[in-house]
């Protein structure tokens, strides 16, 4: 049996490992490009959003190279994504692609449901040694976050131009080849080391922009046009409301693994606004905003795919929230015929705002400390 997974940025060193850990044989889809978004929007319905079309251009070409079986999460609620793995598995077989899929969704009666999905991936392995691979490729989601964390910081600050994107992709791979724990801790170690050692320039001023909105246009580069790498090349240091340990720590461990940021933070600040589940990240991303001003950033950037209706909810009550706080908002929505340019053309511009708005910060500061000097 050869499995198959999606692409989700970098989401497949930590599944990859985990599946790995027990012997099971991975077939990887090439990394999203061009010719995946075009077969998934070949062969995807129109009024789709662009995460469905890329799994289902993924598959294809995972195909192509002999995978057998698609493992794939599932979901409930609003979010168009329970249905995902159905829909994709049809279009699939109208084309005579010839796909088990296995589907991890939370059970609708009883554990058993989601077990018996499991045992379909796993075979007679046990369960201990199925629990030490979950846990494995959670390390892998730490490591994996840890580096990107760094980069955000490194990027803006970088003295020679793609030093960070040259480490960080270095880091990963190191990451990505640790097949034991104790090689991943070496892994992750060498990987901070890389990470620390881009020269840069620790006194320069940057803005700080907090990415929110859904998770697979967040988390995934094609699907957001690389816009981390814009942002720290514009001299901006990012963060995501959304890392891949966090959201495994929070719906996979249930939150059981304390000291890790949870979204819980989030729902909570999202009242007044909204009081309720709205499907996805919906809630999660309304209730971002005061965090991030709480926090001093400059300001926020939603992102979400075309047709999402929980970031739409989202995206209606932002200008109140974002008024509230007074943290300037932009609001980015991708599909098959978003264009990078276009983009960064507006990236430029919202950074532009920011900085000016930063520079009128500063100097009214200035003035407020010498006047309390002279008096």
């Amino acid at each position: 049996m050869k499995v198959t997974f999606p692409h989700m940025g970098n989401l497949y060193i930590c599944v990859k490992g985990m599946l790995e850990y027990l012997g099971i044989e991975v077939t990887m889809p090439p990394k999203t490009s061009k010719r995946t978004l075009t077969l998934g929007s070949k062969y995807g319905p129109e009024f789709a959003c662009m995460p469905l079309k890329l799994n289902l251009g993924n598959f294809i070409e995972a195909s192509e190279l002999g995978a057998e079986t698609i493992m794939m999460a599932g979901g409930c609620g609003p979010c168009r994504f329970g249905y995902y793995a159905q829909v994709e598995h049809s279009i699939l077989q109208d084309l005579g692609y010839d796909y088990d899929i296995v589907v991890l969704e939370p059970p609708d009666k009883s554990i058993t449901e989601l077990t018996s999905r499991v045992r379909q991936i796993t075979g007679k392995k046990s369960w201990w040694k199925v629990i030490q691979s979950i846990r494995y490729g959670y390390l892998k989601s730490r490591a994996v976050d840890t580096v990107e964390l760094l980069s955000f910081k490194t990027r803006p600050r970088e003295l020679l131009t793609g030093e960070t994107d040259r480490a960080l992709n270095q880091a990963l791979k190191e990451i990505d080849r640790a097949q034991t724990v104790e090689e991943l801790k070496l892994a992750e170690a060498r990987g901070s080391e890389m990470m620390q050692d881009v020269a840069v320039d620790s006194n320069r001023r940057v803005i700080k922009i907090a990415l929110i909105g859904e998770i697979f246009t967040l988390l995934e580069p094609f699907a957001n046009l690389n816009i981390e790498r814009h942002l720290g090349r514009l001299g901006v240091e990012v963060d995501r409301s959304i890392y891949l340990s966090e959201w495994i720590n929070d719906h996979l461990f249930m939150g059981l693994l304390k000291g890790i940021r949870s979204t819980k933070e989030y729902c909570r600040n999202a009242s007044p606004y909204l009081n309720h589940f709205v499907g996805g990240h919906g809630l999660e991303t309304v209730g971002s905003v005061p965090v991030y001003a709480k926090q001093g950033y400059d300001g926020v950037i939603q992102l979400f795919p075309f047709t999402c209706m929980p970031e739409i909810v989202a995206e209606s009550l932002l200008p109140k929230v974002s008024a509230a706080y007074n943290i300037p908002l932009m609001t980015l929505i991708t599909d098959e015929h978003t264009g990078e340019a276009g983009m960064i053309t507006r990236l430029e511009a919202f950074v532009d705002l920011l900085e000016r708005k930063q520079y009128q910060n500063y100097q009214g500061a200035r003035s407020q400390e010498l006047e309390v000097r002279m008096s």
